[in-house]
């Protein structure tokens, strides 16, 4: 082999608040429809935000995802896994791909030692009720916890493969054995950028001949009491009471943003070596043609107040586009996290104006959390599955965005035709993480 091989995206696999596959959310998205709403799920009136954007079971059934011969594993899924799994299979369909778990009697489309995995996962957090039926018989006497009463009847209370589901590796586990995928297989787990870097370690495995083709990209679910407090400790939850419009909640570099919304859902993508997927005669949505990644600077050691002068979003984004060979001036969209709250965008905005200059202003930006919420390590999938389709079908679709945005090409807009030659793609993960990827339509 003389050179790295050309890595191609021939599926994509959202989940989100709109359902399982494409078409979904981009019908959602054309329609300036969102998905935010109250939670039902359990009592947030406590919290900061008594919103989210949740993936309805009437839009999304775990069980059809599922092979028959592998319900039983379904127990022992967390919502997260849920979700990959159900990305997953949206995806391989997409792909026109055949699999173990697609047709377990029919040959594979991929050969199972050259296909691999790479999903992003967050910190899967317990079902409350789970953890009360433990604590409860952990206590003292005078209500504090013991930890000789957990370790002798606590604990007990839980089942005995309780922890397979909320380890973040499950995620990928579950995906690779419903579809045989024997080749190379990861977890990253870096918050919001965790699905820019799984989709950047495919391209390099593929690249260098170690898979023919990955399903990869991230899925989290923050809908749950657990996921929400951590978010609202850190500061990123907007304040949105009984009666507030859902629609007008995340606004993306807004001068009045005040937050974001949690969610929950993510993203699979296959992609695969182009001689392969021409060897199939599959027409492939798009060329992944640059991948960079950086650690943000913070002040805290969470990393939650990175370091406003964005000098690391920038070198991800400029790795990303010496490594595709395109220059900032063939950029012609941009697809960052966006997620509403401020000082995550003030970051990437000043990334962004370091590489593209005064020109920024000018490029459209694709924005996602206002319609499906922030799905933390799935959000970074859904943004580059969502620039996959632009650059496929030559269209930017509809933003919403009720704040008022100056300086840059964010604000509400309707969907619109528009030649696109790359799209860069990128994400700024809790605790700085930065991954960006650069697209290129296929000619």
């Amino acid at each position: 082999m003389s050179g790295p091989r050309q890595v191609v995206i021939t599926g994509v696999g959202p989940i989100t608040a709109f359902g399982a596959g494409m078409e979904p959310l981009w019908s959602a998205l054309e329609e300036g429809r969102t998905g935010i709403a109250p939670i039902a799920a359990f009592d947030a009136s406590g919290f900061r935000s008594r919103f989210a954007a949740f993936v309805p079971v009437e839009r999304f059934d775990p069980r059809n995802a599922v092979p028959k011969s592998y319900r039983k594993a379904a127990k022992v899924m967390s919502r997260d896994i849920e979700l990959a799994v159900g990305a997953a299979a949206a995806a391989i369909a997409d792909a026109g791909l055949v699999t173990r778990g697609i047709d377990p009697e029919a040959t594979p489309t991929i050969a199972p030692d050259r296909m691999g995995c790479h999903i992003g996962a967050g910190l899967i957090a317990a079902e409350v009720d789970e953890l009360t039926a433990a604590l409860a018989a952990s206590t003292n006497p005078d209500g504090s916890l013991s930890l000789a009463r957990w370790g002798e009847s606590g604990m007990q209370n839980l089942t005995p493969l309780w922890m397979l589901k909320y380890l973040p590796n499950m995620l990928a586990c579950h995906v690779t054995i419903i579809h045989d995928c024997q080749g190379p297989s990861n977890t990253i787990t870096c918050a919001e950028a965790s699905g820019g870097l799984s989709i950047g370690e495919s391209m390099r495995v593929i690249e260098r001949g170690d898979a023919d083709a990955c399903l990869s990209g991230g899925a989290e679910s923050k809908l749950n009491p657990m996921g929400l407090l951590r978010q609202q400790f850190a500061g990123r939850i907007c304040e949105a009471g009984e009666g507030a419009d859902p629609a007008r909640l995340v606004r993306p570099y807004s001068s009045d943003a005040d937050g974001t919304v949690v969610g929950e859902g993510g993203g699979i993508l296959v992609l695969e070596a182009a001689e392969t997927a021409r060897a199939r005669g599959r027409r492939p949505l798009a060329t992944v043609a640059g991948f960079g990644a950086a650690q943000a600077a913070a002040s805290d050691g969470a990393g939650v107040r990175l370091d406003p002068a964005g000098e690391e979003v920038s070198a991800a984004i400029e790795r990303a586009l010496a490594n595709a060979g395109v220059r900032a001036e063939e950029v012609d969209a941009i697809a960052p996290f966006a997620s509403g709250i401020p000082a995550v965008d003030a970051v990437e905005r000043s990334g962004l104006a370091r590489v593209f200059g005064d020109r920024l202003a000018r490029i459209p930006l694709i924005t996602v959390v206002p319609n499906v919420g922030d799905c933390a390590a799935g959000s970074g999938a859904i943004s580059i599955a969502l620039a996959a389709t632009s650059l496929a079908r030559q269209r930017l679709p509809r933003r919403l965005n009720a704040g008022a945005v100056e300086g840059l090409d964010a604000g509400a807009a309707p969907g619109r035709d528009v030649p696109l030659r790359a799209v860069v793609a990128t994400s700024v993960g809790l605790g700085g993480q930065v991954a960006a990827v650069v697209l290129r339509r296929i000619a």
